[in-house]
């Protein structure tokens, strides 16, 4: 049987991306290097003391361009994400990167599962919602959904270092409070990906408006089940468990045995996705429209021949994301600090 020209660029591109990725990336990676190496040299400092600073493994600079331009490209290639986007989330990517392997590899979770359930039964959401897209995220999508945990791993970066740290409030607060934020503001986007995307179509009945408990189209904005409930956990959880996953690996085992139980970190990532749904439902219902058009589709901004649901026309779906972000990661590293275990 021949195979298609789709098919066979396909076969092409899964050879290509990693060539293509390894040309740029060790070059890129090597220049990181140097110019860390050349800045690393022996120093005064200003009492004419000698110091030397720290040098990061070129490992680390591998790794910090290799895999964001590896997703980047196999994101494209899926038509998961657009150019601009794809090369925000490519800084991204490099940031949490060159943070911590625990911070990118729960932003990856949340791209990788959420591209696919975003897809997931397409075909019925298409039937649902008027602008439904598809899935290929923008520019505008990046920022709101992974600005907040961008930002809190340039303050890792600048506050703590590079490398990788368990969860300890006593010892290690600081990294513990930016990390705990990091697993906040992703498992959130998360949460609400996957109760969005999941819930709405795997759910048998109608959804409810959080703020009033009535019945509504699937669709709205605001509207909770069940299901949605559910899927938002797990997404969460699913955040949780890599993070913990990646520090088992990375961290040494002596200074895990001194530290506190790291599975801890699975329930927070849980408990951000939940509760990262429901401030995102409850901002949704309120400050966010929803109406049907005279097609049966919902639409989420006021026109001609739509009828109202729910919502004023405040803010929108990126808005709503990125404030829901911002806030668990700014209460979830306090809760966590007040249930993590001691040694």
């Amino acid at each position: 049987m021949t195979s298609s020209p789709e098919n066979r660029d396909d076969q092409h591109s899964h050879v290509l991306i990693p060539i293509f990725v390894s040309i740029c990336a060790i070059p890129i990676s090597m220049m990181f290097w140097i110019v860390n190496v050349d800045y690393s040299i022996l120093w005064p400092d200003s009492e004419n003391h000698i110091k030397e600073h720290s040098v990061i493994s070129p490992w680390r600079w591998l790794i910090a361009v290799g895999v964001p331009f590896f997703f980047f490209f196999w994101g494209y290639r899926k038509k998961n994400i657009n150019i601009i986007g794809g090369m925000l989330g490519f800084v991204m990517g490099f940031i949490l990167t060159f943070s911590s392997y625990a911070h990118v590899a729960v932003f990856l979770t949340f791209f990788v599962t959420g591209s696919k359930a975003t897809k997931f039964r397409s075909v019925e959401k298409k039937k649902i919602e008027g602008d439904f897209k598809g899935g290929k995220r923008r520019w505008i999508h990046v920022v709101c959904n992974g600005g907040m945990a961008t930002q809190l791993a340039l303050l890792y970066l600048l506050d703590v270092g590079s490398g990788e740290r368990p969860i300890d409030f006593n010892s290690e607060y600081r990294s513990s409070w930016l990390s705990v934020a990091i697993i906040g503001a992703i498992a959130c986007c998360c949460g609400d990906t996957w109760a969005s995307e999941l819930g709405t179509v795997m759910s048998k009945s109608d959804p409810f408006l959080i703020t009033t408990w009535k019945r509504v189209p699937r669709g709205t904005n605001g509207a909770v089940s069940w299901m949605s409930l559910l899927c938002a956990f797990l997404g969460g959880l699913a955040i949780g468990l890599v993070y913990y996953v990646v520090i088992l690996y990375t961290v040494d085992t002596s200074v895990l045995e001194l530290s506190p139980p790291q599975w801890p970190i699975i329930l927070v990532g849980g408990f951000g996705g939940f509760f990262g749904s429901l401030l995102d439902s409850i901002l949704g219902a309120t400050v966010n429209y929803s109406g049907v058009d005279e097609k049966g589709f919902v639409v989420k901004q006021p026109g001609k021949g739509v009828k109202y649901i729910s919502g004023k026309h405040v803010l929108d779906n990126h808005s709503v994301n990125l404030l829901c972000s911002i806030g668990i990661a700014l209460i979830l590293p306090q809760i966590a600090n007040v249930f993590w275990p001691s040694v």
